[in-house]
Order: C-alpha cells, then sequence, then structure tokens
C-alpha cells in the first residue's frame, strides 16, 4: 500500500526496486504488471492487488521467521515462575550442613562445595607397574569399590579394591565458621595377600575452575606440606598434608614426595595433566634398603596449546605399605571455635561417634534389625544406601539442546543442578526419570535433602515447561558421554517419577516449599500433557522414537526410559502408548492431591484423574483380547527380522561392507502390539486397577507364569514368549529392556502387589501369595550378588540372576532396601 501511494505521488524510482525484484521472481506477479488495455484506475487497482500480495507474503514469511524465533528463544529461556530453590538457600550460611560434600561422583575419592565455580579437591592413586587411577570406570580393572557407610551429610566410609590393594576412603565433617566448617580425610593403605609389595604413590590434590587462588606451602622445597587458598565463597581454608604413620598408629612412615603446580585448561582434564607429568626418574631410596625408582610428577606448567582456566596444587606421597595418611581442611572464619586439629585420636574418635550414630538411624528408620534381618544383609542394606547418598553430586553448565524449529543445536540456560546419579561409573550425571525412584529412599533417609533434589530439578524448566530428561552440564559431565547423547531433544518427554516422590514428600512437606513448586509442576504437567497427546482424547503418545526404522528390528523409545522395549514397528502418529497414559493419570492424581492441599483449583486435575482412571475407558483403548493383556496400539507387524544386506556397489570402490537392516515380511497395519512385558502391567504397577477388576487375574497370572514373566530371582522385563524376547535390535545393539530384570519395575510391582493385598476384594489372597514370593526373590538375589561380586548391578539376567550392565548402580537398585523394610 505504501508503495502504492508512491506512485500515486509520482514516487521516486530506487524505493521501487526491491518490489522490481520480487516481480521478477514471481511469474504471478509479472503477469499482473504487463502493459494493461483499459482505464488507469484499472492499472492502479492492479498495482494495489500485486502490493497487497507482496505486503502478505512478507508478512506470512516475518510470521514464519518470529514464530521459529520465538519457539527458540523460549528453549533457552528458563521458566519465570519464582525458583523452587529460593536464591541463596544453598550458600554455606543457609545451607552449611550441605556445602562440602563427595559431589563428584565420577571419581573415586573427592569433594567439593556447592557452588557453580568450586573449589574441588580429590585423590588419585599409582601401584607402579599399574595404571594411574582417578575417575570411576568400570572396564579399568578396580575389582571392588563403594561406600560402605554414608550419611549424606557429615561423613562416610568407602572401601577400594585394586589388584591386592586395599584403600579404605574416610571423612568427617566439622561444623563452624561461615563457610561451611572443616573436614578432614584419612586414607589407609594397605596389601591383601601375601607376595612383596609394590611402591604406591598417592596423590591429593586440590585445584580450583576458574574463581579462587591457592599458594603452596612447600617444607625442605620438595614436600607439599600445606595448601594455602582463597575463594569466594570459602573465604581463606588452609588444607595440611600430615606425614605419613605406619597402620594402627605406629609412628612415621618413610615416603618420597613429589608435587606439581600447574595451570588448568578444566577440570575434565586433570586426569591428563598429571599422566603427562609422570616422570620415571624420582627415586625410593629408605636407609639400608636398595633404591627404587618410580613415576613422580614434575611441573610442565599445563597442557600444550590448553590456556588455563584455573590452578591445581598436588602432593605425591610414595612409600610402602602398609600406611595411613590424613589431610585436614580448616575453614578460616571457623579458627574461633576449633577446639583442635581434627586429626590422629580426635578423628578416630568421631568417625566411631558418626558410625555409632549412622548405624542407630539406619536401624531408627527401616527397622531391619527389628524385622529379624541378618547382620550381612542390613551391612548389605547400608552399603546400598550409602552408595546412593554417595553417589549425590553438584553440577554447574549449560546443556546443549536442539528444537525441530532450529537446524543448529543451541547451549540452553545456565544452570544447577543436585542430584543423585544412576552409576559412578557409567552414568555420573542426572537422569530425569532415574531421579524419581532415588528419591523415594532418600526421602525415608532425609526427607529434607530430598526435598532439595526435587526442587532443584524443577528449576531446570524452561519457558514452555520442558526439562531434559538427561542433564550434562560442565565439561567434567560432557567428558563422561558418547557425543551422540549429548544433544538434548526439545520433544522428548520422560516418566514423570518426581511426582511418585512427591506423593510421597506431601504429606509433611513445609507449605511454603509447596507452594514454590506448585507453578513449575503445573507447568510440567500441562507441557506432558500438550506434546505427548496421542490421536484419540485420553490418549498418550512418546514422541522421539528413532527416526531410521530400518537400522532396528525394533525402533527405539528412550523417552519412555524403557529404551528399547517392543513397540509398534512402525512409528506413527497413529500410536496409543499404555504405560506413558498410566504416568499422566499418576501425575494427574498427585497434582489434584498438591492442589487440594494448597486450596489451589483442583477440579481440572481430579477430572483428568478419574478419566484416565476410568478402568471401563482403559479397556476400551488398551485391552487387547486376542493377547489376554493390556498393551499399546500402533502400525504393527510381527513379521520383522533383521538380514544381512550388501549395498549396491559403486565403480572404481572396493566392495561395500554388508549390513544389517530390517526386513518386514508382512505389512504392518493397526493394531495392538504383541509384546507381554513391563508395560502390559503398568496399570497394575500404578494401581489404577481396581481391586475387583476381571483383569486383575490375567495380569497376577502372567506375572506369576514361569514361561512369561516370573523368574526365581524376580519379574522379567519382557515375557519369555514374546517375539522380542532377548532379540538384538542391531548388530552391535544387544537386547536391554528385552527379558532381563530391573529393580525399579519390580519395586513398583511390590508395591502395587502390597496394595492389592490390603485392598478387599476378590483377588486380595492371590496378590499376597505373589507378594511374598517376588519380594524374597528380588532381595535373596540382589544380595547374593552384591556378596559375590561387591555391586549392585543395572539390571540381573533372568536365565541365572547374575548382576548385568554398569555396575556399581546403586541408583534405582539400591530400592532393594525399602523392599527390604516393606516400606512403600
Amino acid at each position: 500500500l505504501m508503495a502504492g501511494e508512491r506512485r500515486r505521488r509520482g514516487g521516486d524510482g530506487p524505493r521501487e526496486r526491491p518490489r522490481e525484484r520480487l516481480r521478477d521472481r514471481d511469474p504471478k506477479i509479472r503477469q499482473q504488471q504487463r502493459p494493461q488495455r483499459g482505464s488507469g484506475r484499472g492499472r492502479t487497482a492492479l498495482a494495489l492487488a500485486a502490493a497487497a500480495a507482496a505486503l502478505a507474503l512478507g508478512l506470512a514469511v516475518a510470521a514464519a521467521e518470529w514464530k521459529r524465533w520465538s519457539e527458540a528463544s523460549r528453549l533457552v529461556t528458563a521458566h519465570p515462575a519464582p525458583r523452587a530453590v529460593p536464591p541463596g538457600s544453598t550458600g554455606p550460611l543457609a545451607s552449611p550442613t550441605y556445602f562440602w560434600g563427595t559431589y563428584r561422583p565420577h571419581v573415586y575419592f573427592g569433594m567439593k562445595t556447592r557452588s557453580p565455580r568450586a573449589v574441588v579437591t580429590g585423590l588419585m592413586w599409582l601401584q607402579h607397574g599399574s595404571n594411574l587411577r582417578h575417575t570411576t570406570d568400570q572396564n579399568d580393572g578396580v575389582s571392588r569399590y563403594g561406600w560402605l557407610m554414608h550419611d549424606g551429610e557429615n561423613f562416610g566410609v568407602q572401601e577400594i579394591r585394586d589388584e591386592g590393594l586395599m584403600l579404605r576412603t574416610e571423612f568427617v565433617k566439622q561444623p563452624g565458621g561461615d563457610h561451611g566448617g572443616d573436614w578432614s580425610w584419612r586414607v589407609t593403605a594397605k596389601m591383601e595377600g601375601k607376595g612383596p609389595a609394590p611402591l604406591l604413590s598417592l596423590f591429593f590434590y586440590v585445584a580450583t575452575d576458574g574463581q579462587g587462588t591457592l599458594r603452596p606451602v612447600l617444607e625442605n622445597e620438595t614436600r607439599l606440606a600445606a595448601v594455602a587458598g582463597t575463594a569466594e565463597e570459602l573465604g581463606d581454608f588452609t588444607l595440611t598434608f600430615l606425614p605419613p604413620t605406619g597402620e594402627g598408629g605406629e609412628g612415621p612412615k618413610y615416603a618420597s614426595y613429589n608435587f606439581l603446580a600447574a595451570g588448568v585448561p578444566g577440570l575434565h582434564r586433570l586426569t591428563d595433566l598429571v599422566r603427562q607429568s609422570l616422570r620415571e626418574s624420582s627415586v625410593f631410596s629408605p636407609p639400608g634398603q636398595p633404591r627404587r625408582r618410580f613415576f613422580g610428577v614434575s611441573s610442565t606448567g599445563g597442557l600444550p596449546g590448553e590456556p588455563p582456566r584455573g590452578q591445581l596444587l598436588l602432593h605425591q606421597v610414595t612409600l610402602e605399605l602398609p600406611a595411613v595418611l590424613e589431610v585436614t581442611m580448616e575453614s578460616g572464619s571457623a579458627a574461633g571455635a576449633r577446639r583442635g586439629r581434627l586429626a590422629g585420636p580426635a578423628l578416630s574418635a568421631a568417625l566411631a561417634r558418626h558410625v555409632a550414630a549412622f548405624e542407630q538411624r539406619f536401624e531408627d528408620t527401616f527397622g531391619l534389625g527389628a524385622r529379624g534381618v541378618s547382620l550381612p544383609q542390613r551391612r548389605f542394606a547400608q552399603a546400598a544406601l550409602s552408595e546412593m547418598l554417595g553417589g549425590i553430586g553438584f553440577f554447574h553448565g549449560r546443556s546443549l539442546l536442539r528444537s525441530e524449529h532450529r537446524e543448529e543445536p543451541v547451549p540452553g540456560a545456565e544452570s544447577m543442578l543436585f542430584t543423585a546419579v544412576p552409576s559412578r561409573s557409567c552414568f555420573p550425571r542426572g537422569f530425569l526419570w532415574d531421579e524419581g525412584f532415588h528419591l523415594l529412599l532418600l526421602s525415608r533417609w532425609d526427607p529434607a535433602l530430598a526435598r532439595d533434589i526435587l526442587a532443584h530439578w524443577l528449576d531446570l524448566l524452561n519457558a514452555d515447561g520442558w526439562i531434559p530428561r538427561e542433564q550434562i552440564l560442565g565439561d567434567e559431565a560432557r567428558a563422561r558421554v558418547p557425543p551422540e547423547f549429548v544433544l538434548q531433544h526439545s520433544e522428548t518427554a520422560n516418566p514423570p517419577t518426581l511426582l511418585l516422590a512427591l506423593e510421597r514428600l506431601l504429606p509433611n512437606a513445609p507449605l511454603p516449599y509447596l507452594r514454590r513448586l506448585f507453578p513449575r509442576l503445573h507447568a510440567w504437567f500441562e507441557w506432558l500433557n500438550r506434546t505427548q497427546a496421542g490421536p484419540e482424547p485420553f490418549t498418550f503418545r512418546w514422541r522421539g522414537r528413532d527416526t531410521d526404522p530400518e537400522r532396528f528390528l525394533n525402533p527405539k523409545t528412550l523417552s519412555s526410559g524403557l529404551d528399547d522395549y517392543p513397540r509398534a514397528s512402525h512409528p506413527s502418529a497413529q500410536e496409543r502408548h499404555l504405560d506413558l497414559r498410566c504416568w499422566m493419570a499418576l501425575g494427574a492424581r498427585v497434582l489434584a492431591t498438591l492442589a487440594e492441599h494448597l486450596g489451589e483449583p483442583s477440579t481440572p486435575y481430579r477430572d483428568m484423574a478419574a478419566a484416565l482412571s476410568d478402568n471401563d475407558l482403559l479397556d476400551r483403548l488398551h485391552w487387547a483380547p486376542e493377547l489376554g493383556a493390556f498393551a499399546d496400539f500402533g502400525n504393527h507387524s510381527a513379521a520383522v527380522a533383521l538380514r544381512w544386506h550388501r549395498p549396491a556397489p559403486v565403480p572404481g570402490r572396493p566392495p561395500p561392507t554388508p549390513q544389517l537392516r530390517r526386513e518386514v515380511r508382512e505389512a504392518p497395519r493397526p493394531q495392538f502390539v504383541g509384546a507381554l512385558g513391563y508395560v502390559s502391567l503398568f496399570p497394575l504397577l500404578l494401581q489404577l486397577l481396581q481391586a475387583n477388576s476381571p483383569r486383575l487375574p490375567a495380569l497376577l497370572g502372567s506375572m506369576r507364569n514361569e514361561k512369561q514373566l516370573w523368574t526365581p530371582f524376580g519379574l522379567r522385563s519382557l515375557a519369555r514368549d514374546s517375539p522380542l524376547y532377548l532379540r538384538r535390535n542391531t548388530e552391535h545393539d544387544p537386547p536391554y529392556w528385552r527379558g532381563s530384570i530391573w529393580v525399579n519395575i519390580n519395586f513398583l510391582a511390590l508395591r502395587a502387589l502390597h496394595g492389592y493385598a490390603q485392598a478387599p476384594g476378590p483377588h486380595r489372597e492371590r496378590a499376597a501369595e505373589l507378594y511374598r514370593e517376588l519380594r524374597h526373590n528380588l532381595v535373596a538375589n540382589v544380595f547374593q550378588q552384591y556378596e559375590a561380586t561387591g555391586f549392585l548391578w543395572e539390571n540381573y539376567r533372568d536365565s541365572d540372576g547374575a548382576g548385568q550392565g554398569c555396575h556399581p548402580f546403586a541408583g534405582w537398585s539400591a530400592l532393594v532396601v525399602l523392599a527390604m523394610a516393606e516400606d512403600y
């Protein structure tokens, strides 16, 4: 319109050029602008129409660009609701108990502050003739390690066994001052068995990451006796490395000393930096004994080509075993209240007090002794809880996000996360659906700690209400993740198990805390309801299934948490996922209860919970008569197999490598998915079925049927008579949720059976019988595997109960403690 007005005014030529270029590109506009017969008024009308078309096109393009920009902006924008973790509430003054902790679960032993640019401390060791140990890795040959006791606050005791070496690491915290108080370490090292002991080097270090300064305090110019430091949230502090002693309080122990001072390009490069600095030029020469060479650190200035971001000071002690070494961290602000250094006999006395308090608190919480549980099983249960508490970490950084509206990934908002991790060796980072299961156990041990962790997770919401399912925050976390799993996709959900934990926490949680949580929980649930909606009312569909279906026997559904559990063979928008529907029913129920608790409107949640719990509607949408079970629905074919396929040769190139590709022998059609397993049980697992449901006998029968889900070790994830039982998904992708026994789902089964066994109904006795058998099988096997291997495992083999996958896996596998206590 503006262009037409300028034409009537006799506007200048150059202002017409953009319109002329548009006319040249668009043949329709070219046709409209050809010389026409008739009046000038007709020509003006045509010009106005062309201008209007051009403007409409421009506005449409601008609107599309604005929409893409807006959605991309919301992706990386934090949710506007007040934070669930109030600002300042995690600092050393507001929360001194949790300020220092073993918040570096990916290292065998280390501590840090719960702050974004933390001062970190840690331990490495080297048996000369072996490998340098620092970060946990289940393939590094360390035969056994884990926390035996850890209260999550003030102390911990861990044992590590490595090629005949036994290391016992202990720490105690002592409150005082304005910066989180003091703490002390004790490391006891000895060899198991007989034979000459190799030289052992222990490396104690302190490092900064972009904030704080460290100054070495040297003794005889060779021994790093202490580190004097200053940091924003620590004030002044001193880390002292005491001389080693013999085991059992014997006198001083001869040792050789080296130290390293270097710039650090990032905490994820600490191991590389130390390894590069080792030289076989140091000499161990105790009086009257032969001289021996060993690898000692020597200052290098840092890693070539990588500018330093912080400082590292490292104290290397090389000695013969047995030996005891202690390290103390003393806060400058606690000097006035300090009664003496927490070392030697004072440290021993403090450890003894904490051990006694831990054992009493454990019994008061879980009551295993009163139930007649044997001492070895009680020790096992203490270790399972302690390994979870010792696997709590604090992370800071930005997730790498991808939206369907942007081609390139973008860094998310700067975030902090306080969370338990599933596995120190494999998954030392936060996982959304795992955390809800973790909090079921943590909420019994320390409700305040569980509430704090839950609030940290809800503060990860973006403006749309989405929480990335995997939290990879900071260089140390990212260094442990394969590149293909770093990106978090904005359409991908995860089961809202945090609501499972909230249901347990809710009755005793402070109202101000719940009020802070409510708007964030509402936004998260609405995001799930909106983005994971199914093809019909009250149906739901997991987004983000594998996009290359021909590669996989059955395309995975990572968003469900059940990864390769069989779904419809051909992903489509017509799928109805049973487990997601049940999770949404649980969520609606919990949010309705929370809203009523707070005096907020609860009717929408209550109505949704009622609809999703309607057993008749559940039957219509998900009961498969031909299977005698509940099931997913989708575009499915059971006649699929993996076959070797040789791609067509390319002239002038070597013959292509054969590939394993999917072959579909019978075309898919809309139908129920014949995969009896964990998904089939979800209406029972989340207790949506009424106690008198006519469907309960079939589900209970499948659970107890040895040809289907029952084993002497727990319920297998996929029935033995299912088509994809223990089938590989690709050449390099072994079965995962296709037959193995998983503790988290078995715990839900125990919880549900326990509930049905107490509810009046015709299936009460059958549920009680199954409950007793399943509980015995699961607890006995997890304990037996721990005794044999020293670890909790990610899952257990259905044929013989052997532990499989990652270890230690004291995430949801530690729920065995609640099963032992019958605490549901």
